[in-house]
């Protein structure tokens, strides 16, 4: 099922024209500029923020734990802005499990946790826009397709730290877009190449005295190189700031409206045949979004600030989703349907269904809606005043992130054509003992933080960080239907951290340090956590038992340091080693049930792990290279319920072993970048990832052959024509590796095949999803 991400030290980094904001600086990796953008500056500036409103500015020397910052132009490397594919090149510790099989709907892990846009997935990582949480309040779920690419000033990614609040167990993701002050001038660019993708992007900022505007807007078409996986996104950012001798302040939307198909996990057996066969269909999720923000820096003193937001989002959220089922003719002479374990399927009031279909193969159709609304509101209160004659950053800061969320869902029994597509109308399925009924739900979300940070410098070159956080969680679920899934929750957890960071000379520190984080259970988790009511998520829920919150605790070294070698030779390097134990981890698994499934503690996990990056840049020519070793492994004995895996036994379990490895995480993983600036027109680049085997979701226990991993080759190059036109090209995949990013095991006999094979039958349960072939695309930018 289904990145704050932390690595050794700070990514190279183009500027691409920005202008540092009132109190802010352009990170950049051991003051490495890379690329040949006529506004580059030549900043050697590296700081972390420390928060989620950056209110501490954190020289990297400072800090004990391993950080990564990404500006807007090394997310736009190649000329084609894409949040997802930056971090991936840049982080060995991160990774893509794209189970939904669309390349904007990825799940995102780092150190094996995970920030997926699935609900009911275990959300690791928590992820931040412009200070205010993104994680949807319902499963804590994060739309990647909703951030545009296109605006992103800064991204910081960060291991562990409880000032992130909830969802911060491995780590968080902090993204910063551009408003008028850090990003002056426009451009529009326009690119378009293979399986139907055509895209046009449009930005432009402008500061005028105390004032500043900046908007940014773009619409993408793809076809899909596979079956239902077209995709249409319209998206709008805007920013309107004005900056006094008293502070600073912004009033930003964020406008989207998305159709994303997903073809999903398929059969490995058929796509030997077909790379872009799909299961069954249609799939595809409807995202409309529309989010404000009021952030704001107000100085109260010589030393003395306060940092605040205020957020409210709206989500809408439609998804059809084409799923197999073991409805079919009684075959007693009734004329009535009945489910596999020959109980009569019953629709609306438990009227009988008759066969409609006469024999006819049927299949369901999930139809989903969420409605959620969002709110948050946080304060930041930063004191950079000596202490006793030492230097001194503190912040004390509250936080209240809520949501109300109206969800309803219902399945449809209809037929299925030779291809498995749902035929409809169908007739509403209502069974609540089968696990599948209408749901209509409504939860509210109300998460309260009260956290302190300081940054203390002991002596010269060592620096003590401390930090604590209370999170407390209340959760309520409210039945529209009957009373079976009514509930109050309620969660607390104090996490505190600390840590040491020295320098042994001008370049090279060692740090230490020691950070919990926790997790409450989502209403999604706890609608669905009895294992003799499983349900069909993302479709439907059943009952409402309590779970246990996560709690994980991570101890972290490292050491880092910055080379430079005359005028052109500049280098930076890290290595870094973490272990993160979890407790009471949530894990969604398989019932005794074909197709139903829970939410359960997991008892213990752990992920750790070695972490090493060196980026280098010498004259034109510019190169990183990472490495990341992964161990993520389960602590605790369990038996699971996989009726679908080869390797269970006859009752249709597994069971784990503490030291299993976790699936959907690579063992080894492999990143490295090469630009070089042939002429002072042209650069050409390329961008080599590399990854392990990983186990199959439903394989806890280890017992069938890993998904394979691969190697993946991606080329780019850009002309500059004159000072404000350039063209550009990219060619993704060149060596047109066949591999996959996601794996776990399908009910292949619920359906007909006699497209793939002549027989009409998969033996295999193993689905998969695949990855895209061979890619190719250009463009043009134009500035003004």
């Amino acid at each position: 099922m289904r990145l704050r991400i932390a690595g050794a030290l700070m990514i190279t980094a183009l500027c691409g024209g920005a202008v540092p904001a009132r109190g802010q600086t352009v990170p950049v990796a051991a003051g490495i500029v890379t690329g040949a953008d006529a506004n580059a500056a030549n900043t050697d500036i590296t700081v972390i923020g420390r928060t989620p409103l950056d209110s501490i500015d954190a020289d990297r020397a400072q800090v004990a734990a391993s950080a990564w910052v990404l500006n807007g132009a090394r997310i736009d490397r190649d000329k084609v802005a894409d949040l997802t594919g930056s971090l991936l090149a840049h982080i060995p510790s991160a990774s893509v499990n794209n189970a939904e099989g669309n390349p904007f709907q990825p799940d995102i892990l780092f150190r094996g946790f995970t920030a997926s846009p699935v609900e009911g997935t275990n959300q690791g990582l928590a992820v931040y826009l412009n200070g205010a949480r993104f994680n949807q309040p319902f499963g804590d779920t994060v739309n990647w397709d909703l951030i545009p690419s296109l605006a992103i000033a800064r991204i910081d990614v960060e291991g562990a730290n409880p000032v992130f609040g909830l969802n911060a167990l491995g780590g968080s993701v902090s993204v910063k877009l551009k408003d008028g002050f850090s990003y002056q001038g426009g451009d529009f660019t326009t690119y378009g190449g293979s399986y139907g993708r055509g895209a046009g992007l449009l930005q432009y900022g402008r500061r005028d005295g105390d004032w500043a505007v900046y908007a940014a807007g773009q619409i993408l078409h793809e076809s899909g190189w596979r079956q239902t996986s077209q995709s249409d996104l319209y998206g709008f950012y805007g920013d309107v700031g004005v900056r006094r001798d008293w502070g600073e302040l912004h009033v930003n939307m964020l406008a989207d409206s998305n159709a994303l198909g997903n073809p999903g996990a398929t059969p490995e057996q058929a796509l030997a045949v077909s790379r872009s066969a799909i299961f069954t269909a249609p799939n595809v999720v409807w995202n409309k979004a529309l989010q404000f923000g009021l952030p704001g820096s107000f100085d109260l003193a010589p030393g003395l600030s306060l940092h605040t937001t205020i957020s409210y989002a709206n989500l809408t959220q439609r998804l059809t989703n084409g799923v197999t089922t073991e409805v079919a003719a009684c075959g007693d002479g009734s004329g009535l349907l009945c489910n596999g374990d020959g109980s009569v399927v019953t629709g609306r009031g438990g009227v009988a269904m008759p066969d409609f279909l006469h024999g006819g193969r049927y299949s369901g159709l999930g139809l989903q809606g969420t409605n959620s609304n969002a709110y948050g509101a946080s304060a930041e209160l930063i004191d950079k005043t000596p202490f006793w004659g030492h230097d001194n950053h503190g912040v004390v800061g509250l936080s209240l992130d809520g949501g109300r969320v109206g969800f309803d869902g219902q399945q449809k029994i209809g037929g299925l054509t030779a291809d498995r597509f749902f035929i409809g109308p169908g007739i509403t399925q209502d069974q609540p003992d089968a696990g599948i009924a209408p749901t209509k739900l409504t939860t509210t979300n109300q998460y309260w933080g009260v956290f302190a940070t300081d940054l203390f410098t002991l002596v010269p070159g060592l620096t003590l960080n401390v930090s604590g956080r209370l999170n407390v969680a209340v959760i309520d679920l409210r039945d529209q239907i009957g009373t079976g899934l009514n509930g109050h929750h309620r969660f607390s957890s104090f996490n505190p951290g600390a840590g040491l960071a020295y320098a042994l000379g001008p370049n090279t520190q060692v740090y230490a340090s020691y950070a919990q984080a926790n997790r409450a259970p989502t209403p999604v988790e706890l609608s669905c956590a009895n294992p003799t009511q499983p349900c069909q998520l993302p479709n439907f829920f059943i009952g409402d038992p309590n779970l246990a919150q996560v709690v994980a605790r991570t101890f972290e070294i490292g050491l880092r340091g910055d080379v430079r070698g005359g005028s052109t030779l500049k280098a930076g390097w890290g290595i870094d080693a973490y272990r993160t134990n979890d407790r009471n981890d949530i894990i969604y698994v398989a019932s005794l049930v074909p197709g139903l499934d829970y939410f359960r503690n997991a008892g213990g996990t752990r992920r750790q792990g070695f972490e090493a990056h060196v980026n280098a840049s010498a004259g034109p020519v510019h190169a990183t290279l990472g490495y990341a070793l992964t161990d993520a492994t389960f602590r605790s004995a369990l038996t699971l319920a996989s009726p679908l895996n080869p390797g269970a036994d006859a009752q249709g379990y597994i069971y784990v072993r503490p030291g299993n490895r976790l699936p959907g995480i690579a063992r080894n993983r492999v990143v490295a970048t090469v630009d070089w600036d042939v002429t002072h027109r042209l650069l050409v680049g390329a961008a080599m990832t590399a990854a392990s085997n990983q186990v199959l979701f439903g394989d806890e226990a280890n017992l069938t052959k890993p998904l394979a991993g691969y190697f993946v080759l991606n080329l780019n190059a850009s002309y500059r024509v004159s000072d404000r036109v350039s063209v550009f090209g990219l060619l993704t995949n060149i060596t047109d590796t066949k591999y996959n990013t996601y794996g776990t095991f399908g009910p292949v006999a619920d359906v007909g095949w006699a497209d793939i094979t002549p027989s009409g039958t998969l033996i295999s349960t193993r689905d998969v999803s695949p990855a895209p072939p061979l890619g190719a695309y250009g463009g043009v930018r134009v500035s003004f």
